[in-house]
């Protein structure tokens, strides 16, 4: 039974920190492409950041030098340092798995097979 819980998210004010942690169980968690994706009210889910079985990350324009990605295979857990934090970033977020590499494709949502319940992310100015 693959398993993937978010946690961390919260309120904070713009210019302000917050780290989400994915907890992962089920599967291989290693081989497999983990992604960050968020979603605001209104709007579609958007690829965030990304990373690979051989920690190779990859980073949507609008969050990069701001958001790093890591893992820690030792405890299954993916997580998203958020930094600079602005009001547009308010959004659910996501945690999602595919078994292939992330790649070109790592912001195509519908190739992730397994997915979190999502933890919400509010930025006020």
């Amino acid at each position: 039974h693959v398993q993937l819980v978010e946690s961390g998210g919260g309120s904070v004010q713009a210019g302000g920190s917050l780290r989400l942690s994915c907890a992962a169980s089920g599967y291989t968690y290693s081989s497999y492409c983990m992604g960050w994706f968020r979603q605001a009210p209104g709007k579609e889910r958007e690829g965030v950041a990304a990373i690979d079985s051989d920690g190779s990350t990859s980073y949507a324009d609008s969050v990069k030098g701001r958001f790093t990605i890591s893992k820690d295979n030792a405890k299954n857990t993916l997580y998203l340092q958020m930094n600079s934090l602005k009001p547009e970033d308010t959004a659910m977020y996501y945690c999602a798995a595919k078994r292939d590499a992330c790649g070109m494709t790592w912001k195509w949502r519908n190739l992730y097979t397994y997915w979190g319940q999502g933890t919400q992310v509010t930025v006020s100015s």
